[in-house]
């Protein structure tokens, strides 16, 4: 409207002023549009003309655009970007397919990678929404956000749907060097298509696609991929498992010494603490694994042979459960031995300041009385420089003959606790 009343007005410099509009009003589009989720861009962009959505499509931020042009109808991105299709930026899905036993890699780089293909399996690693919507719709299913499977009851992480399909929600360790944590992973079995959805890279995944890719007849179908990933889940568990026993075995090496400082104790309370919260991690999981396992062979959807595989795993899970066990009293033990040394320094420290109490306190009781006027009187008469060294060096005396009375005694303590284990002999 702004620009009709401009052009019908006559001023000099008309151009000028309906260039300077035009791009005042394109830079006010461009405020309105950062704000907005690409969905709603993309509502907007099926909604107007031609012309009207290639002025709004101009004015899009590129790293927006991809996500926008996943919303958006294929006609209507014909008509904004002509034969280009939206590709996975960031994101990574590999997709399976069996020949001859083996599984093989199809690589998707774009939405034309998947028509015409079979895949038994389809993995999906920090997928942005749309592009979840998009392989949901292409295989006919809605496939859930992996970041929001830990707000879900642990009763609910596990069920099957009315139209048949199987969802089992569940957490994986990622054990790196310095951080360990759970990375939660969907799991949707849809007419014998496994789908896995998860935020980061795992080496559980990696390791189940080479087995799979080397050893033919590895896996015959969905359900042997999603019970070779719990199990090689266990396994990583039980590695992780062995490393703590390693590092907890450094850690028993330093508390049995002689002594340790402070500062060490503090580092050694710290890498206990490390282990301790790792060792809990692993717990977690395994039986979050045991529940998955549970309800797979509870299902009746298993061969025999994946049943029998499936009870191994279970009785993998019981053993390491020992194994948890008995390293959370390894734990306990090791913080009470660094808390016992730390509390006998603490003693030490107690010990010499009693001992110098002790040997100033009869030179305090001399101190007191030389301070009295009575001391002035009993040295009457003899000069203060020759009055008041006798007074100290009678002082240090005394303060020595307490001292090695105190050493003698505890030097005789020694050697009666000596003593003691060679008459049990």
């Amino acid at each position: 409207m702004i620009e009709d009343m401009i052009r019908v007005q006559t001023m000099p410099r008309q151009e000028i002023v309906e260039t300077l509009v035009q791009r005042q009003h394109l830079a006010e589009l461009k405020s309105l549009l950062e704000p907005l989720p690409a969905e709603e861009i993309a509502t907007i962009l099926e909604a107007l003309d031609k012309e009207s959505a290639q002025i709004v499509w101009s004015q899009i931020p590129e790293e927006l655009a991809n996500n926008i042009l996943w919303e958006v109808s294929d006609s209507c991105r014909e008509q904004l970007v002509g034969e280009r299709e939206p590709s996975f930026d960031e994101s990574q899905i590999c997709a399976f397919e069996l020949v001859d036993g083996k599984l093989l890699q199809i690589a998707v780089s774009s939405r034309k990678d998947l028509e015409g293909k079979k895949p038994i399996w389809i993995d999906l690693i920090n997928v942005t929404k749309a592009e979840r919507n998009f392989v949901g719709q292409h295989f006919g299913l809605s496939l859930p956000d992996p970041g929001d499977v830990t707000d879900l009851e642990v009763s609910s992480r596990f069920h099957v749907e009315f139209s048949g399909d199987i969802h089992l929600h569940s957490n994986f360790l990622l054990d790196r060097a310095g951080s360990s944590r759970s990375i939660p992973v969907a799991f949707v079995l849809h007419n014998g298509v496994l789908f896995t959805l998860r935020n980061e890279e795992l080496p559980v995944f990696r390791l189940q696609r080479l087995r799979a890719h080397a050893q033919p007849g590895y896996v015959s179908d969905a359900f042997d991929i999603i019970i070779d990933l719990y199990g090689a889940d266990v396994e990583y568990s039980a590695d992780s498992l062995e490393d703590i026993y390693a590092t907890l075995g450094k850690v028993g090496h330093q508390v049995l010494s002689e002594a340790i400082t402070d500062k060490e104790a503090a580092a050694i309370l710290g890498e206990i603490a490390e282990q301790e919260d790792l060792n809990g991690r692993i717990r977690g999981n395994i039986l979050d694994t045991q529940r998955a396992i549970n309800f797979l062979m509870r299902s009746r959807v298993l061969s025999n042979e994946q049943f029998e595989e499936s009870k191994q795993i279970l009785r993998n899970i019981e053993s390491l459960n020992s194994h948890t066990s008995f390293l959370f009293d390894k734990i306990n033990f090791l913080m009470d031995a660094t808390i016992g040394f730390i509390n006998i320094n603490q003693n030490r420290r107690i010990n010499k300041l009693t001992v110098l109490s002790v040997v100033f306190m009869p030179i305090n009781i001399l101190a007191g009385m030389g301070g009295m006027s009575e001391f002035s009187m009993m040295t009457q008469g003899i000069p203060w420089p020759i009055a008041y060294s006798t007074f100290l060096a009678v002082s240090c005396l005394m303060g020595g003959i307490t001292f090695l009375g105190l050493k003698y005694f505890e030097n005789k303590e020694k050697q009666s606790a000596k003593l003691v284990p060679i008459r049990n002999r």
